[in-house]
């Protein structure tokens, strides 16, 4: 009778237990949870107070990746700097690049921006195109279906939850959707610089037109040459916006709007990234209301 016992409560555990998942960033980790459910267990590696090209690789991350069932990486070599470090430590084969259990969100999405030629001289160019395709609400919903369809094989037990769950999410997301889109039309045909190609997604689904940006090549600081010929162009085009992101330096954007009569206008990058982000829908919310009022 004790061992029947016993062998009930390990069965009881194993059927309860969640199936643990490791996203890079927290929009990541909001999509993970949403199709996952109680499922799953969800732990994010970067903080979205920081550049995501730039996050530091500390040890205490170390053991959530060696305990992963499934890892979810961005991709597009925006974790390039800092992810790889980890998972050799970890050395969870599990979730070694490569593997079924290491997910990249970027393979459900048709990149931008991919360049000609890659080289020190165009700056911290990515291979594979624009990384920052999250800024883009119309791709969460694929990302949503590729990483539902990843739980779905790692975790077999519980695919019907997981299809349950995505079938609501994408329901809801529809709504959302028509939502911002409507919102978003008051700034079609909108001109305006941005600090970095951060924003590329937004600007093209919107139709709305980058200039230029204040990075004179990606990743590269802006140079007073630099910044005196974008204040000249936006003096000549009349352009009056500034989208500066929340981690990179904000003097020289303030500098070029003091000279053009623009404005800065914070935009946030990822959830948790400024107040009043700690969801997927107020992350883009946001975006709108400060894009596009």
């Amino acid at each position: 009778m004790k061992k029947t016992f016993s062998i009930f409560i390990l069965l009881s555990a194993m059927a309860f237990a969640q199936f643990n998942v490791v996203a890079s960033y927290p929009y990541l980790g909001k999509i993970v949870q949403a199709v996952g459910g109680d499922n799953v267990k969800v732990k994010v590696l970067a903080s979205p107070k920081f550049d995501p090209h730039f996050i530091i690789p500390k040890p205490s991350l170390i053991p959530a990746i060696a305990r992963a069932d499934m890892l979810v990486a961005n991709g597009a070599g925006l974790e390039i700097g800092w992810l790889p470090p980890l998972l050799k430590s970890a050395n969870n084969p599990k979730v070694r690049i490569g593997t079924e259990g290491f997910v990249d969100a970027s393979h459900a999405i048709a990149l931008i921006d991919k360049p000609t030629a890659v080289s020190r001289a165009y700056g911290d160019v990515h291979p594979e195109g624009n990384p920052h395709f999250d800024t883009d609400p119309h791709n969460i919903i694929p990302i949503a279906k590729y990483l539902t369809q990843k739980l779905s094989r790692l975790d077999a037990a519980h695919k019907a939850a997981y299809q349950h769950n995505l079938s609501q999410f994408i329901s809801r997301w529809h709504a959302f959707l028509n939502t911002f889109d409507r919102q978003m039309k008051a700034c079609k045909g909108k001109q305006v610089i941005q600090y970095h190609e951060l924003y590329n997604y937004l600007l093209k689904r919107y139709d709305i037109h980058a200039v230029a940006t204040i990075e004179p090549l990606p990743g590269i600081a802006p140079s007073s040459k630099h910044t005196l010929a974008l204040i000249q162009k936006m003096q000549k085009e009349k352009i009056k916006t500034i989208l500066q992101d929340p981690y990179h330096e904000k003097k020289t954007a303030r500098f070029i709007a003091s000279k053009t009569g623009a404005k800065v206008v914070v935009i946030p990058h990822d959830v948790g990234s400024i107040n009043d982000t700690e969801t997927l829908e107020a992350l883009y919310e946001t975006i709108a209301k400060r894009l596009c009022h």
